[in-house]
């Protein structure tokens, strides 16, 4: 319902009551100003994309909070979401209202962001906060989102950092001996970092020469279950891994969990970050634990695994995403000098493979 009426003041008084019978009005000094305005509402409605002019005044900060109290997902995402919010996004856009926030301000958020990030960390940022404006444009908070046409950093081949057998060497010399196996399982089994803090010892088996994957250990500490189905799997071990397991369990295998702290309790996400670092510092690296998954793709490529085989012992559930991740390793190790089958003359230590990591226990 809507209409215009003339005031004694001689301007145009236009209302129009919106769906939830809440009235509006503006003042205009022409009467055909008035019923345009009119018009264009009415339009909306019509259409279905009408929105509450007074939606957009809550800040982006209200708004995300509640967004994400809703979220349904997996614990890691969760993780990463509260990450993104709390150091990234909100801090720059979060007291702002929602219907004052431009493609600019966007834009320049991620041009600021990708000064000390990487592109795919950046990525990620810019990927919540659209989902975010996507689902205020769906509750008919604002009318459209400002995540348009955003100019991204490419993806470089270059993060794809694969260390080399003398790296992963060096970094399992420098952790304490407690944590050695952990070095050499993740560089020798392609197992994400939480797979592995969350194996008990049952979950190896030394005659089959294997590892089951049933579980991950979460950054909250909790058990949860793998990433995806796929990456619920048995992986092959290279008896040089094998050999480091039966001398950590001698020493340290006292428990259920086959990683364990000082105190005897599980290894924690937190625990094991102290101790990358500071064998990182020890070293003079600049690499993370993921990096040790490249390294075993990369053994496993240079060996002659197909891209199929590779993806099964990373427990990747996407064969795109998986190929995407590892064409720099494939074109890395098939240089000039490959073979027929693009392997090289130095020996792979992945999982099954001949491998020439000598880790001296």
């Amino acid at each position: 319902m809507s209409s215009i009426a003339k005031r004694s003041d001689g301007s145009w008084r236009a209302r129009y009551r919106d769906t939830d019978g809440k009235e509006h009005a503006r003042h205009f000094s022409r009467r055909v100003d008035a019923q345009w305005w009119i018009d264009s509402v009415t339009a909306s409605v019509v259409r279905g994309d009408y929105v509450d002019p007074g939606a957009g005044k809550v800040t982006l900060r209200h708004y995300a909070q509640g967004w994400q109290a809703s979220h349904v997902g997996r614990a890691a995402t969760a993780s990463l979401l509260d990450n993104a919010l709390r150091v990234h996004i909100l801090p720059t856009l979060g007291d702002r209202p929602m219907s004052n926030l431009r493609r600019y301000d966007v834009q320049a958020l991620v041009k600021a962001l990708s000064t000390h990030l990487s592109p795919g960390t950046v990525r990620n940022v810019y990927e919540f906060l659209n989902r975010i404006m996507q689902a205020a444009v769906d509750d008919r908070v604002i009318a459209h989102s400002p995540c348009q046409r955003i100019v991204l950093p490419a993806r470089s081949e270059a993060e794809v950092t694969s260390p080399t057998a003398e790296q992963v060497r060096a970094l399992a010399d420098a952790v304490p001996a407690r944590f050695r196996a952990v070095v050499v399982l993740l560089g020798g089994s392609g197992l994400r970092i939480g797979e592995a803090l969350g194996l008990e010892v049952g979950d190896v088996d030394f005659l089959r020469r294997t590892v089951r994957v049933e579980r991950q250990r979460l950054q909250s500490g909790d058990i949860g279950p793998t990433k995806t189905p796929k990456s619920t799997r048995t992986v092959p071990l290279g008896q040089i891994v094998i050999d480091e397991l039966a001398v950590h369990l001698a020493h340290h295998g006292v428990t259920n969990s086959l990683f364990t702290w000082e105190d005897g309790l599980p290894l924690t996400y937190s625990q094991w970050k102290r101790v990358w670092r500071a064998a990182l510092h020890s070293t003079g690296l600049d690499l993370d634990t993921h990096s040790l998954r490249h390294f075993t793709a990369s053994a496993l490529i240079a060996g002659g695994a197909s891209v199929k085989q590779v993806q099964t012992v990373l427990g990747h559930s996407s064969a795109a995403n998986h190929a995407e991740g590892v064409r720099p390793l494939v074109a890395r190790r098939r240089g000039p000098h490959s073979g027929r089958h693009g392997r090289r003359s130095e020996r792979s230590c992945g999982p099954g493979a001949d491998q020439s990591l000598q880790l001296e226990a």
